[in-house]
């Protein structure tokens, strides 16, 4: 009956995607349904550690980060844990060989959330971005690749640029909660207190140079994959584009988002160019 439990595992990760990020679920539904399990798993595991960092206020967030990772490591050395959301990440990181470094930078990047809160050279800003978005794409693309060493290291640093264009639009939309809310300013140079025009174009045109350079993975991807990844990069372009024509004092004062039916239009057209073969 273990086979039954793993099957559970999995559905609670899926679950977690569902309901903690329509537009990446979505983005997964998109995939080959012989590795969305996968991708759900990957997605629950670093949201339960986000989440831990960001959301358990009240709670001693340090010590339950400190027995996730512990956790964690225990599935790993015993092939199952009671946390269905661990039991599944550590079957699909056994089964598509993740590395542990990517795990480590992830977890580094998420206990920094605890005890740091402004980001004052461009060193600090891609060590942080490295291990919290970053190694996420990276543990992705080892699942799209399956194990294929030679096509993960052609595409890794696409993939790697796409991790840092997904996490720098989600740090200018989340930018009134991570000032106000969390105290935080992962912006070097950049004074939230007086977010201008100026700074706010900079960051796009970052941000932008990082899509830029993902998309040239993109179309490398396997057939599996190719078309998950686009429409998770297409919705981030338009949110993008959407923050660009977004005053920026009202980016300070609102969470930017794109409507259900924007996204709906978005799959739409994102499903015509694959068809087509234009991506």
């Amino acid at each position: 009956m273990k086979q039954l439990f793993d099957d559970v595992s999995f559905k609670c990760s899926k679950l977690v995607t569902k309901n903690y990020s329509t537009s990446f679920s979505l983005a997964v539904y998109m995939l080959s349904p012989s590795i969305r399990d996968a991708i759900y798993s990957v997605y629950g595991f670093v949201r339960f550690a986000d989440e831990i960092v960001d959301s358990f206020h009240g709670f001693d967030k340090e010590n339950l980060i400190t027995e996730f990772e512990d956790e964690y490591y225990k599935a790993i050395e015993r092939g199952i844990s009671l946390n269905p959301i661990l039991n599944s990440f550590q079957q699909t990181v056994k089964q598509y060989n993740i590395s542990d470094d990517l795990i480590q930078a992830f977890l580094k990047s998420m206990k920094l959330d605890l005890i740091k809160s402004d980001y004052h050279s461009k060193a600090e800003y891609d060590d942080y971005i490295y291990g919290s978005a970053d190694v996420v794409g990276l543990m992705c693309l080892k699942v799209f690749v399956a194990g294929d060493t030679e096509r993960y290291n052609l595409l890794k640093d696409e993939a790697m640029r796409l991790g840092s264009a997904f996490q720098k639009v989600n740090f200018l939309r989340d930018l009134k909660d991570d000032n106000l809310v969390l105290n935080r300013n992962y912006f070097p140079g950049v004074d939230l207190n007086s977010f201008d025009e100026k700074a706010k174009t900079a960051i796009i045109n970052e941000i932008e140079e990082d899509f830029k350079v993902a998309y040239q993975g993109i179309v490398k991807l396997p057939i599996e994959a190719k078309f998950g990844v686009y429409t998770a990069f297409v919705y981030y372009k338009k949110l993008l584009k959407k923050l660009e024509n977004t005053p920026c004092h009202e980016i300070g004062n609102a969470r930017i988002r794109v409507s259900n039916y924007t996204k709906a239009g978005l799959l739409a057209q994102s499903f015509v160019t694959y068809k087509l073969k234009l991506v």
